[in-house]
């Protein structure tokens, strides 16, 4: 019972490790990791290049095939390169299985207490603490890896009578064997959600003499396919094309796995020849069976990327007949197209999507502000229709900044670079801005519909006024959606700034305009009161707007707070 402990811990302290390895990698390379996935994707090859190169990088396919994923929900990866870079990430994963297979082959404990040590000092430093984060997981790998040889040494499996009558039940020359042993490994990893954890414990098996070389490979093929379902869970609440790209990585591995069935045992006898070893011999060093392991492992899936890397297109094609659509995912305007009940749990991606959200958010900004300039010229023959519009409008625009908000709340949650930290600010404060623009284009529906119901009738100068003024805010919607889309580094103040000084400067002189037409009797004073509503609305709404710009670019000025106090 304790050595069955110890094994169990061991492997917890394995998965432990890897995820503290990953995530510390993740946050070292911060928005470069999505760019290089996002930029090295031009071809197949690239992107199975930069699959293979990104998965050894941060030590997790899943992280990796998630990842994807989530950037194929964001519309930032195309299907097919999405396809390419889960392709790499099979390849990337066999590293994984050289480095158990080296812990397996000396004690590893004599770099697990000099790299706990140094990684304990960086991270009190706290300078270089995403690389301290790194050893620090590092070395709780190591130390289960050493842990998992000790627990399989004291095990001695093979000099178990009822271990090794079980096993030996089981025809190592038989199919059936080979289905059974493969079912089992796809079973478990779908169950540890770790195909890193599986390929532990086939080592270990392996190496006391449990099970066969035959019996292991089966495990290590159907760790191949149980590992696929971290990403189809990810993609359930996805949107259709992310759904698709697990659904490639599932077929890829099935594939793989059916031919290889085709030529099982010429294969493995052939991998065993290249790492000396004879699978018939009763007896084999166990470091030389987790090099097969490792090597049949990197062999397989490198193999099975040749050969379908010249087929991605009619992967792709097969995926889309295979997943099609839901009716929910038919054009609405009314719901979130990137957030998607938690598809990703890796900060840097999150904060990625959540980014996606507020492009879309400003987008419907601009679809409110064109309803306003279609209310503003319509009369009796759909009036209220438009205005029950722009009140959806406004209801949207404050869902959008609660789970929104809430979605960048739970991102908060994680331990995060200051990079990421400061992004999440930003972007609070971006989604309180975009509310406040609905709020400012639903006030201005409400000032028309009091002019529609009270039949109150402006001058064609008025009219002309309204116009110009709105325009001049669709224009610093247009400039804001520039600056919501762009890479921050890109970005400038200036041309939202010189907007937004112009709608001040015509909000004065129609200001002091409007107070010398009513004592003029040009017009009459309801229609003086509702001109400079509109017109004092329109200024709100430039000030919020070009808020939005200044939290995208990071910057707060005094001069904003000058700004607003002008134009209260």
């Amino acid at each position: 019972m304790l050595i069955a402990l110890k094994l169990l811990g061991a492997i917890a302290l394995l998965i432990y490790g890897m995820k503290v390895m990953s995530e510390a990698l993740q946050k070292m390379a911060g928005p470069g990791l999505r760019h290089l996935l996002g930029s090295m994707t031009t071809n197949r090859f690239s992107g199975v290049a930069t699959g293979a190169l990104v998965t050894v990088a941060v030590q997790s396919s899943a992280a990796t095939t998630v990842m994807t994923v989530s950037f194929v929900n964001a519309a930032l990866l195309t299907l097919s390169q999405a396809i390419s870079v889960i392709m790499g990430a099979n390849i990337g994963t066999t590293m994984s299985a050289w480095i158990m297979s080296a812990g397996f082959s000396f004690n590893i404990a004599n770099l697990v207490w000099p790299a706990f040590l140094i990684g304990i000092v960086i991270i009190q430093i706290g300078k270089h603490r995403y690389f301290g984060d790194f050893l620090f997981g590092l070395s709780f790998l190591l130390f289960a890896l050493g842990m998992l040889r000790q627990a399989g040494i004291e095990m001695d499996l093979a000099s178990k009578p009822e271990v090794v009558n079980f096993f030996a039940s089981f025809d190592s020359g038989s199919y059936w064997t080979i289905l059974l042993f493969l079912l089992i490994g796809t079973v478990l990893t779908c169950i540890a959600q770790s195909s890193a954890a599986l390929m532990a414990i086939t080592m270990v098996l392996c190496s006391t003499g449990a099970i066969t070389i035959f019996q292991g490979i089966a495990l290590v093929m159907g760790e191949n396919i149980g590992t696929t379902l971290t990403a189809n869970i990810a993609a359930l609440s996805a949107n259709t094309q992310a759904r698709r790209a697990a659904m490639a990585h599932l077929l890829f591995n099935v594939f793989g796995v059916l031919w290889m069935l085709a030529l099982f045992f010429p294969f493995v006898r052939t991998v065993c020849r290249i790492v000396g070893i004879d699978p018939a011999a009763e007896s084999v060093e166990p470091a030389r069976l987790t090099f097969a392991l490792a090597a049949f492992h990197t062999g397989f899936n490198v193999i099975n990327t040749a050969l379908l890397i010249g087929f991605i297109p009619q992967l792709e094609k097969v995926v889309c007949r295979l997943i099609k659509p839901r009716k929910s995912e038919e054009e609405d305007e009314f719901r979130l197209q990137f957030i998607r009940g938690g598809i990703m749990k890796t900060p840097e991606i999150s904060v990625l999507q959540a980014q996606k959200e507020i492009v879309g958010f400003g987008e419907k900004m601009t679809k409110m502000h064109e309803l306003v300039v279609d209310l503003s010229t319509t009369a009796d023959d759909g009036f209220q229709k438009l205005y029950d519009r722009i009140e959806k409008y406004e209801d949207l625009s404050d869902r959008l900044e609660n789970e929104i908000g809430r979605y960048l709340g739970d991102i908060g949650d994680a331990h995060l670079s200051d990079d990421t930290k400061q992004k999440i600010r930003s972007m609070l404060r971006q989604i309180g801005e975009l509310e406040s623009v609905g709020d400012s284009f639903f006030n201005m529906a409400r000032f028309f519909k009091r002019k529609h119901d009270n039949k109150i009738v402006f001058t064609k100068e008025q009219d002309d006024d309204i116009a110009r003024m709105l325009n001049l805010v669709g224009e610093a919607i247009s400039q804001m959606n520039k600056a919501l889309a762009g890479r921050r580094e890109n970005l400038q103040l200036s041309d939202s700034d010189a907007i937004e000084s112009r709608i001040n400067a015509m909000r004065t002189s129609l200001k002091k305009d409007n107070i010398d037409n009513m004592n003029k009797h040009v017009y009459g004073y309801d229609s003086g009161a509702v001109f400079g509503d509109l017109i004092g609305e329109c200024e709100k709404t430039g000030d919020y707007i070009i808020n939005v710009v200044e939290a995208r670019l990071g910057v707060t000025r005094k001069e904003s707070v000058n700004r607003k106090s002008s134009g209260a």
